[in-house]
């Protein structure tokens, strides 16, 4: 056998591996922020070595999820994009296309201040205020927004907001598919309530096709 066709099972293993660390410590951290690698590994299935192999101290195992949760926001943001669709219709499914993924990196929220900082979890978070900005601009150049605040003000604003309800989700205190957040973000944005619930049910219906 030569050495290149042994050396990819073990590339493989190893990426299996990776993922299956990664995905047992977003688990895991959302329940227990304090739990030790020692711990992770022994969930993940893997001998502390494989794991210390791929992440040498908490900081790396948290950059790499952060990594993973910025790359893919940036997809999302990307698919979620509406750009010719009415502003409020836009804005609904970017935040019910949206909650899925804080939903699933909600855990880096009780770990932002203490762990990743500020400016980290603001840099992964850029590119989607930064597509808000984009909407509630063109949301309230066409009338469909009322302009009661600046479109990177509102942004921060709803993103502040969205931050809010995913920690209540951590707290056990609530829980939602995307659909009443993307209400409340449209209320929020200054769209009145009877219409921002009908455009997120015609979002939520064309979502389901």
């Amino acid at each position: 056998m030569s050495k290149s066709v042994a050396r990819e099972p073990l590339r493989s293993n190893a990426r299996s591996n990776r993922a299956r660390i990664l995905a047992t410590a977003r688990q895991e951290l959302g329940r227990n922020p304090d739990i030790t690698l020692e711990e992770l590994a022994k969930a993940a299935g893997v001998v502390r070595r494989t794991l210390f192999g791929h992440f040498p101290g908490r900081a790396a195992l948290l950059e790499a999820l952060a990594e993973e949760a910025a790359e893919t926001l940036r997809g999302t943001v990307a698919a979620a994009s509406r750009p010719s669709e009415p502003a409020d219709r836009a804005l609904a499914h970017f935040a019910y296309s949206i909650w899925p993924v804080g939903d699933r990196y909600r855990m880096l929220l009780a770990l932002a201040r203490r762990d990743l900082g500020a400016e980290r979890v603001a840099e992964i978070l850029a590119v989607a205020r930064d597509e808000v900005t984009a909407v509630l601009t063109r949301g309230r150049r066409d009338g469909v927004f009322p302009a009661h605040l600046p479109p990177p003000v509102l942004s921060a604003g709803l993103e502040a907001m969205t931050v809010a309800l995913l920690e209540q989700v951590n707290d056990g205190a609530w829980q939602d598919d995307g659909s009443r957040v993307a209400v409340a973000t449209l209320v929020a944005a200054g769209v009145p309530e009877g219409r921002a619930t009908t455009v997120v049910g015609e979002v939520v219906s064309a979502a389901a096709e």
